[in-house]
């Protein structure tokens, strides 16, 4: 009996395709064919066909990603967490594909496939293949399947490197991508790591020039090779809670070479089980592939491969993974920017290194299933979500509600000033109420820039795109007058280099609109004067050893600065305590409680 939320039995099935002549052209020069896919489906193609979401494996997966291949199986797809009823992919709404890569060995043609010419495995005269040609034989699973546009493409590791290549090669064939704990090339050390990898299976005697089918296969070395990669996938901390310097089979030191340790017993295990599922020459030619990756190559650069996506992305990585380490993710994700494209991002908070995005369940589900939805029904999905709580990492700030009283009049302010359909960015966008608003009143162009986890996951179930950045240093991708508006709303006296921030406002932003609570309002001062205390009220709500507010700015002050920052001042609306804007007469400096401003920047 299986659990609840599987899609249950499914079976693995078969397209052929490249008969001879027409056998597929690869990068490397050579031809292939015919050529096989393993692929498996979950979930039902609806009339239209626009429901298709292709999963992508990662270096050691297959077309199994989800279900069993029986009643009794106890072993479910890779993916089996994501895949489902009411997951992440959720198979009430989506079809879902997942085909075995060629080169791979669970199906799909590759170095263990029967060579038609020689009528024996081909070994190492198979042709060495790339993640572009992995992706154009997808594509024509894709047609045989009369799918003429995804609704998305999806994989970490490996996977995110073909989502990368759709993205680009066939930027029309997909609304979507999920680019997860991936990277636009390998670097040095990556590549380092794959060499020794494919050494020790060289090395091992049964290897015989890959000619090993008919006797004992290079167990030692391709074991060896999967440990070495084991340990890429998890992070010093994972290892250490999960194994420390336990000892396994014994209480003291045997004080011989055997495997005493629970982690090396871990890694030898990991080592034998992988041996009896894949191929030591598939591993060869996919690790091979992803060497070779780089989405820019073809291009010149990665703007401008990057100028070439036409679909909406997501981009996840994950904090402890050092094998592909965010600050890859985030070179996308700038490049994506940079371009003016819709690019959601999000850095999860994880323990458990590379392997994250295998492990990580309820925050993906809540990430990928709000961004499939928000593509596949943009105008539905913008919606209110309550913040994530179980999710939302980092300083919490005071409730809107408790604050506001449930109402935001600097948001009334702020959709009255923005045009319709225009580009607008949220800096510190919380759970995206605001450019929610603006979505449904104004049809602007959203874009969040957050740094909260749980508000990233509230933002992407809204159906805003959001980028995990902080405020001093997210605006930097960001092209010279790529937004209408600019808005920080809240937030000026948070942030910690207020001044560069609204520079790169001016530089980003044609008009920029700043609210800020008024530090030199009456009851502040009045509080300080008598109490001799730090102040609270209804918009410094904080006592002082729990405030992030860094920035103690008045109305005068945010003036003066402007006019020493080469700022013009085109609005300045004062509020009181009750929301209504004040005249000029009441002395602003004094009575405002906050203060919303509409500034530019100005032309020597």
């Amino acid at each position: 009996m299986h659990e609840e939320g599987s899609v249950g039995v499914v079976e693995t099935q078969y397209y052929t395709f490249a008969e001879p002549p027409n056998e597929m052209e690869l990068d490397c020069g050579r031809k292939l064919g015919p050529i096989t896919l393993a692929y498996e489906t979950y979930g039902m193609l609806n009339e239209d066909k626009s429901n298709a979401v292709l999963i992508v494996h990662a270096l050691s997966g297959d077309a199994h990603a989800a279900g069993y291949h029986s009643s009794t199986d106890t072993t479910p797809g890779w993916w089996d967490l994501l895949i489902g009823p009411n997951k992440g992919f959720d198979t009430n709404k989506y079809f879902v594909i997942c085909s075995n890569v060629i080169g791979g060995c669970m199906g799909s043609t590759g170095p263990s496939s029967i060579n038609p010419a020689t009528g024996k495995p081909y070994g190492l005269t198979f042709p060495i293949i790339t993640i572009g040609d992995m992706i154009r034989a997808q594509k024509q699973l894709i047609d045989h399947l009369g799918i003429s546009k995804l609704l998305c493409v999806a994989g970490g590791s490996m996977g995110g490197m073909q989502t990368l290549e759709w993205l680009t090669d066939f930027p029309d064939s997909l609304r979507s991508g999920i680019v997860i704990a991936s990277t636009p090339l390998l670097t040095p050390q990556a590549i380092a790591f794959d060499a020794v990898a494919r050494h020790v299976i060289l090395a091992d005697p049964n290897f015989k020039h890959g000619d090993y089918y008919d006797g004992d296969p290079p167990a030692t070395g391709l074991s060896i090779a999967r440990m070495l990669g084991h340990i890429t996938y998890l992070s010093e901390e994972s290892m250490r809670t999960k194994f420390g310097r336990a000892l396994r089979h014994t209480s003291d030191y045997s004080y011989d070479f055997s495997s005493e340790f629970s982690v090396e017993t871990y890694l030898d295990y990991q080592g034998e089980k992988f041996v009896n599922r894949f191929d030591a020459n598939s591993y060869l030619y996919l690790t091979k592939a992803i060497d070779y990756f780089d989405v820019a190559a073809p291009y010149g650069s990665l703007d401008n491969a990057m100028d070439r996506v036409a679909a909406r992305t997501m981009v996840l990585s994950y904090t402890s993974d050092w094998l592909y380490p965010p600050y890859q993710s985030q070179m996308l994700v700038n490049s994506l920017t940079r371009k003016e494209k819709d690019v959601t991002y999000c850095n999860i908070d994880s323990v458990y290194g590379h392997d994250s995005f295998l492990l990580e369940k309820d925050i993906m589900k809540k990430l990928i299933g709000g961004f499939l939805d928000s593509t596949a029904e943009p105008v539905k999905s913008i919606k209110s979500v309550e913040l994530d709580s179980e999710v939302n990492t980092g300083p919490a700030p005071a409730s809107p509600e408790s604050i506001y009283e449930s109402h935001r009049v600097d948001y009334d302010m702020i959709v009255d000033m923005v045009s319709e359909g225009s580009r607008v960015l949220d800096i510190g966008c919380g759970d995206g109420e605001l450019l929610r608003i603006l979505m449904n009143e104004r049809q602007v162009q959203g874009r969040g820039l957050e740094i909260i986890q749980g508000n990233i996951v509230a933002c992407v179930r809204g159906g805003v795109s959001v980028v995990q950045a902080d405020a001093d240093d997210g605006l930097t991708a960001l092209p010279d007058q790529s937004f209408d508006y600019v808005v920080l709303s809240m937030t000026l006296q948070v942030i910690e280099k207020p001044e560069f921030v609204l520079s790169e406002m001016v530089r980003v932003g044609k008009q920029c609109i700043v609210s800020f609570p008024n530090f030199a309002f009456w009851k502040v001062r009045l509080k300080s004067l008598l109490l001799g205390r730090s102040p609270v009220t209804r918009n410094l709500p904080y006592s002082w050893h729990a405030s992030p507010n860094r920035n103690m700015l008045s109305i005068k002050d945010f003036r003066e600065f402007c006019e020493h920052h080469n700022m013009r001042v085109e609005r300045e609306i004062p509020l009181g305590p009750k929301g209504y804007a004040l005249t000029s007469r009441w002395w602003p400096n004094l009575f405002a409680d906050e203060a919303v401003f509409v500034i530019s920047h100005r032309s020597v």
